[in-house]
């Protein structure tokens, strides 16, 4: 399955058998390197928070796993970003920008590869977020995090999404040793991207974002 150019695709983060968000994103490129997303700034997004309005990371995840939760609409804040998820691995890497539009960094984003669906009218790419993440500054020193939060929500394996701690350090150990490579994407390959200036802004997130979740084998 693959997504033309220009298209909208949401990329759907899914927590357990639950929608943690929803984001849609601009096709810029789809082949056998991988699919490449552009997140604009100001897009009409999706995301889950406690019936309190609380999100996720404003409380201990002990409190977390024993409320009622909604998904509401938002907009993406910071400044518009891609991301690159390449074929069969276990996590996508996003180009971040300072808020003149500048490449920044990248973040490694671990998370279960990506599942693309496509009802026709709306299409997307399921994940499965496993927290543990690796900040990549342009000289590729690099650096995780987020340790301390895969640490407390692995002590919940009834709760928690993430089922194997060992392959997940494993993928981003096989990441690094790219980065300190500077292998591809960590080459320069699109730090240099600036989105056509023509291209709207999602206003809406489309019908159908709401779907169920893609099965896993």
């Amino acid at each position: 399955m693959m997504f033309a150019p220009g298209r909208t695709v949401l990329y759907r983060n899914i927590d357990g058998p639950r929608l943690a968000s929803v984001r849609p994103c601009r096709v810029i490129s789809d082949d056998e390197r991988g699919l490449l997303l552009w997140l604009a700034r100001g897009s009409a997004v999706v995301v889950e928070e406690a019936t309190d309005g609380r999100g996720i990371r404003d409380m201990p995840f002990a409190e977390w796993i024993g409320l009622d939760y909604r998904v509401v609409p938002a907009t993406w804040q910071g400044p518009g970003l891609l991301k690159f998820i390449p074929p069969d691995a276990d996590h996508s890497v996003w180009f971040f920008r300072d808020a003149g539009g500048r490449f920044s960094n990248w973040y490694v984003n671990l998370e279960e590869r990506a599942l693309r669906w496509d009802d026709g009218h709306v299409a997307g790419v399921d994940v499965i977020d496993q927290d543990l993440d690796i900040v990549v500054r342009p000289d590729r020193t690099w650096e995780w995090k987020d340790e301390d939060e895969f640490t407390e929500r692995l002590a919940f394996p009834e709760h928690y999404w993430v089922r194997d701690e060992a392959a997940v350090r494993a993928e981003g150990r096989r990441v690094v040793k790219r980065i300190e490579a500077g292998e591809f994407p960590f080459d320069g390959t699109w730090t240099d991207f600036q989105p056509d200036p023509s291209w709207p802004v999602p206003a809406a997130v489309p019908p159908g974002w709401d779907r169920p979740p893609i099965p896993r084998p």
